[in-house]
């Protein structure tokens, strides 16, 4: 299941993304998800399959 969320981006930096998106025949929001995955597994945080992380929240 994926969120919806709003994110705010200096106007620079969004473009940037969009370059890189479409150098790798991907839309903005595709490249941002992949850096944020590429950037979790680097930190070794990305979730393991089938494991649901804890929600502090108990949403």
């Amino acid at each position: 299941m994926k969120k919806s969320f709003a994110l705010r981006v200096d106007s620079e930096v969004y473009d940037a993304i969009e370059r890189w998106a479409a150098d790798e025949f991907r839309s903005a929001n595709g490249q941002i998800e992949w850096i944020l995955a590429e950037a979790l597994k680097k930190a070794k945080r990305y979730p393991k399959p089938g494991n649901k992380p804890k929600n502090v929240n108990n949403e």
